[in-house]
């Protein structure tokens, strides 16, 4: 065999080895992000109408300020809500790979209810045997949504706060996308992360 063809057949040979581990390192980064389980952890600094109802358990303990801030926004057909929902990702300890988000597009669902959606454009990388929080900043209106009553809205608001109200259900559906040697890899269906109850 001529030198140049033999030069070919190992640049060749080289290539496809290149691009076998390369290929077995994306697979292993994707294996390792679908064994991560993604969970709801806290809610914090919720804010009705700009006002903090953290540590407010009961309507009746609003001050007359808090009320008239609410009642504000409320005559002017709006009642927002802001709160940061954090989502625990734990990468167990089998995993020998680091799994790396590169992006998250999520979608709330309060009382099995979908309501607005966003997306997380910041990396996180998961280390294997560790937690880590991945924040969602959530800002809803609440009255888009829901039709009840301004009592039950604040309920509501109060229940989302961990702090009181009626307990209801909080659920997200994502769709993470994870940075691979291959390039960006998303899923191709969303994955319901678990609901809980709060309040």
């Amino acid at each position: 065999m001529k030198k140049s063809h033999l030069s070919i057949v190992l640049a060749g040979a080289v290539c496809a080895a290149s691009l076998l581990v390369t290929g077995c390192s994306a697979l292993r980064q994707v294996a390792a992000l679908r064994h991560v389980a993604f969970a709801l952890d806290r809610v914090t600094d919720t804010r009705l109408a700009g006002v903090s109802v953290e540590r407010i358990q009961r309507y009746e303990e609003l001050s007359a300020l808090d009320i008239a801030r609410i009642g504000g926004a409320l005559a002017q057909q709006r009642l927002p809500l802001e709160f940061e929902l954090h989502v625990a990702a734990r990468n167990p300890e089998e995993n020998e790979v680091d799994a790396r988000l590169l992006q998250m597009s999520w979608t709330l669902l309060l009382e099995g209810r979908r309501t607005i959606s966003g997306q997380v454009d910041r990396e996180f990388i998961l280390p294997s045997g560790q937690t880590t929080s991945i924040p969602l900043f959530i800002e809803i209106d609440l009255l888009d949504f829901f039709d009840e009553n301004a009592r039950d809205l604040i309920e509501l608001a109060l229940s989302v706060s961990g702090e009181g109200g009626t307990p209801k259900n909080i659920s997200v559906e994502a769709t993470p996308t994870i940075r691979t040697p291959l390039g960006p890899i998303r899923y191709p269906q969303p994955i319901t992360i678990v609901s809980r109850d709060v309040g």
